[in-house]
């Protein structure tokens, strides 16, 4: 398993990602997008979700591809980024046909970043616009840390980011993940700057620190924010040809990166929340071993993912926390 040559979800082929943000609002959405539609599944393991279009997702509905999909900041008032999407998609021809009519499938999913010290005095929902603004800035390559989605976001500890991942696997399958990082628990080790990831960190893509030599195992944290102000959303991708339900197997999978990377995760104040996603491209070689190889690869790639977005994440005034850089770098 090696990265891709972004390091990047977009490393699976026909992906892209666009980013809008607001610095007077310290608040942003993150798009995924595709050449395509894609299959698409949801798993939710935290107790505080916030989304909009993920009952469709179920393998037993009947739209089994969207057309994109959307992470965001703003809690409720976020999941409107959607439907800036949506407007957009329709004005290009995209969505799901229903005779002379095609609707745009955007599922999307929210974080808590109410409280960051942004100017939230809104007379208007900017979620909308923002939406649509990230969806027309897809592309390949893109930056990490304190944008997009991820750009008002905080951890127990440290200012939060967006985060994103790839893998290549031996037998050419491709695994990408992008993360919004608004947790409740730490992504470092106690007060230290080594990241729990570390063991699945490839090259020294957020550091080559590893981990300590020791570390209190028997740790009691305490929540150091309110219910509804955190959560971690994530977007797993690969070019293997899975169906629906294959996809959200890989989607449970990827919680266990999370709560690699996370410490604690899957709190009942967290949304955590994983989509996964499959573009088709490259059909299953082997049913059993395939699969069981996209589950570990997925959690894998998600942890990277996590880490990434906070080493990444940049100082600016008016932080009320400090960056990993700061403290560390």
């Amino acid at each position: 398993m090696q990265p891709g040559p972004r390091n990047l979800i977009t490393d699976v082929a026909g992906l892209y990602v666009g980013h809008m943000a607001d610095p007077l609002l310290r608040s942003g959405v993150s798009v995924l997008v595709g050449d395509a539609p894609f299959t698409a599944a949801v798993h939710v393991m935290g107790g505080a979700p916030g989304t909009r279009e993920t009952d469709l997702l179920a393998p037993d509905k009947l739209v089994q591809q969207v057309d994109a999909l959307v992470l965001s900041g703003g809690s409720a008032f976020g999941l409107d980024a959607c439907s800036g999407v949506t407007d957009g998609l329709a004005a290009i021809g995209r969505g799901f046909a229903v005779g002379a009519v095609r609707v745009p499938i955007v599922p999307g999913a929210i974080l808590f970043d109410l409280l960051n010290g942004g100017d939230k005095a809104w007379s208007r929902n900017p979620y909308g616009g923002m939406g649509r603004a990230a969806l027309g800035a897809a592309q390949t390559d893109f930056i990490l840390g304190t944008v997009g989605a991820g750009y008002g976001a905080a951890t127990g500890a440290l200012k939060g980011g967006l985060g994103s991942a790839s893998a290549v696997l031996g037998n050419g399958v491709t695994v990408g993940a992008l993360v919004a990082v608004n947790a409740l628990g730490s992504v470092t080790v106690g007060d230290g700057p080594q990241f729990w990831a570390a063991p699945w960190e490839l090259g020294a893509e957020f550091g080559g620190l590893g981990l300590p030599a020791a570390f209190d195992a028997g740790a009691e944290p305490l929540p150091r924010k309110r219910m509804g102000e955190a959560t971690t959303i994530a977007i797993i991708a690969t070019d293997a040809a899975l169906t629906q339900a294959q996809a959200l197997r890989m989607a449970i999978a990827a919680h266990d990166g999370m709560a690699r990377a996370i410490v604690p995760s899957h709190t009942p104040m967290d949304g955590d929340l994983v989509f996964a996603i499959s573009t088709g491209a490259r059909p299953l070689l082997d049913p059993v071993a395939d699969p069981f190889l996209l589950g570990h690869a997925a959690a894998c790639v998600l942890a990277r993912a996590i880490a990434r977005g906070v080493y990444a994440a940049r100082a600016m005034p008016g932080d009320l926390q400090p960056t990993w850089g700061k403290l560390f770098g």
